[in-house]
């Protein structure tokens, strides 16, 4: 593919011509910057920058530069403050700047490619909001693409400018519509060489599971999955426990025939005993997927506001904000503090009831971080009688299981806690899970739950599992311990700069800085067989270097800490070929 059209990160040897090419347009064309005697232009956010670059052979075509909101500063710094430019504080944006194509190319696809190129960069780090600076003569092609001024216009030597922003997700929609052609007859022969997929998914969320892609997902090898390493997903390293294979293998064929219990009566009786709970507070579901799309679907309209904790699940971004469209708004932890959940910030953020939904994951998915429920109680307890509390405990029981909401939820009319019994019961594959809340609250949602919610097969799994406490208390105390060593193996690996273990069936690994990404870290482990899920799409907070890792048995742990050795070093040897320079031998 010498000749195709190339997307790539730029590497050190692109940057004399960038800085080249800057000078010849942004100087000598546009006069927006003094001709300096070097024929050279930078800035001194050129060390933070990150450029993407278009290329045909040895021909460099053009180049688009972003700063990520990681970087705590803008170009646009330069000219407004932070006051006069509330966004760039408020939404933590990524800005996209300089987009320049050599001046033979410009009437080809190469700026539009470039642009969705920066896009897909930008979304595959977690980001959800652009900004710009785009000159006002050609203010009409800006909001063509989508971009909207921000009532901000801003000069710079002999240009004016507006200051612009816009959705990534809406961006990326208008300019695939308006090149969707182009862009689609250029992906066969592009060489494509991003961190991150050409196209969004179909439904703009992205899901662990990759692994199933390795096994097959026509079930026609399943044999594939002995070779494979699932830590991609959060499912259990342990087997249901005996009673469950027990019932589900005494009679399969009748249990795969027979119509379930319409309104999974037994499950309900069984959860309300073992979690002394009322009945009529309980709705059951096929996970807890099911029961957010069914319950938000009711509850929330486009003109709703939600609070959603970032980093956090993205199931409840995509339900949300792709799915119903509401406004939604991140209360953001903080790497430096650990992660934690403040509940001083979270009773400051809620305090003038301004917000129809809050969405609290405890302990927390992505972070593994646990708020003691004491707090939130007191929280949500002051909080304003509108607004409606979802907290999602579906790994409480690697926490404390009676550290839980559910009692406060089915007397609570403000409160509904949801609880999956897939992963601490092992069970992901049967689909069942539960949601507490107020009796007519919980009434409602029954109405709306269609004839047999759960198969009759992870009906009677989940009633035995919930049977076998002792089982199930023993394997997830196991899994602190398989989660410790696997951490203090990752440790002693040459290549992340943290490893953090939470208090949930998974750990995180971050990369440094100068360091390769996320992706590539995984798609290198994936060459080994070893799953891994990428944290970047998730939130601008892990900075594109953010990886989870599922906790699995003791073999599947040592291919973890193997392939991850391997990865590290076979990336070491790229970025050192890269940049021409000698790489570091591993320790």
């Amino acid at each position: 593919m010498d000749h195709a059209l190339q997307l790539r990160t730029a590497t050190p040897r692109d940057h004399d011509w960038i800085h080249e090419l800057r000078h010849r347009v942004y100087a000598e064309e546009l006069g927006q910057h003094p001709v300096d005697p070097s024929g050279r232009l930078s800035d001194g956010l050129d060390g933070d920058n990150v450029y993407l670059v278009a290329a045909r052979g040895q021909t460099r075509i053009g180049f688009v530069s972003l700063t990520p909101p990681w970087v705590g500063r803008y170009s646009l710094d330069k000219y407004l403050t932070r006051e006069e430019l509330p966004v760039l504080t408020e939404e933590a944006p990524f800005e996209i700047r300089i987009l320049t194509v050599e001046e033979h190319w410009r009437s080809t696809a190469a700026a539009p490619l470039l642009m969705y190129a920066a896009l897909r960069w930008v979304a595959a780090r977690g980001g959800r909001r652009v900004v710009a600076m785009g000159r006002t003569k050609l203010l009409d092609m800006y909001l063509a693409a989508g971009l909207r001024p921000v009532g901000r216009t801003v000069r710079s030597g002999a240009v004016s400018f507006e200051v612009l922003s816009g959705s990534v997700a809406e961006l990326t929609r208008t300019v695939a519509e308006r090149h969707g052609r182009t862009l689609e007859r250029l992906r066969t022969g592009l060489d494509w060489r991003l961190d991150v997929p050409f196209a969004p998914r179909a439904d703009g969320c992205e899901h662990g599971g990759a692994f199933f892609s390795a096994i097959g997902t026509d079930f026609r090898t399943l044999t594939r999955r002995h070779d494979v390493v699932a830590a991609d997903v959060l499912d259990a390293w342990f087997p249901p426990s005996p009673g469950v294979r027990a019932v589900l293998s005494e009679d399969p064929g009748w249990a795969a025939r027979t119509s379930p219990p319409t309104g999974a009566e037994g499950l309900l009786e069984e959860i309300a005993g073992v979690r002394g709970l009322p009945v009529e507070s309980l709705v059951v579901g096929a996970g807890s997927s099911d029961l957010i799309f069914r319950a938000f679907g009711r509850w929330l309209t486009p003109s709703s506001r939600v609070l959603l904790l970032d980093p956090g699940y993205g199931e409840y971004a995509h339900v949300t904000e792709r799915v119903i469209g509401c406004r939604v708004d991140r209360l953001r932890l903080r790497r430096e503090d650990g992660w934690l959940l403040d509940p001083a910030r979270l009773a400051t953020t809620t305090g003038d009831g301004r917000y129809d939904l809050v969405v609290v994951v405890n302990p927390n998915n992505p972070t593994g971080r646990h708020a003691p429920a004491d707090a939130l109680r007191a929280v949500i307890e002051a909080s304003p009688v509108r607004t409606r509390w979802w907290i999602d405990e579906a790994y409480l029981g690697y926490a404390d299981p009676e550290d839980s909401l559910a009692g406060l939820a089915s007397v609570d009319a403000r409160v509904v806690v949801c609880t999956s019994l897939s992963k601490m019961y092992a069970l992901s594959g049967m689909r069942a899970a539960y949601l507490v809340a107020g009796p007519e609250t919980a009434g409602e949602l029954r109405r709306w739950t269609p004839p047999w919610p759960v198969s009759l097969p992870a009906q009677l799994a989940a009633v035995t599992a919930l049977r076998d406490p002792a089982y199930y208390a023993e394997c997830w105390a196991r899994t602190h311990v398989l989660r410790r060593g696997l951490a203090y193996d990752l440790e002693e690996l040459d290549g992340f700069s943290s490893v953090d273990e939470g208090v949930a069936n998974f750990l995180t690994v971050t990369l440094p800085p100068d360091g390769p990404s996320a992706a590539r870290l995984v798609r290198e482990c994936r060459r080994h067989g070893v799953f891994l899920r990428d944290l970047s799409p998730m939130s601008p907070a892990y900075e594109g270097r953010t990886v989870r890792i599922a906790v699995r048995d003791t073999a599947e742990n040592a291919r973890i800490v193997a392939a991850c050795q391997s990865a590290l070093d076979a990336l070491r040897t790229h970025a050192a070929v890269v940049s021409g320079a000698p790489g570091r031998a591993s320790r």
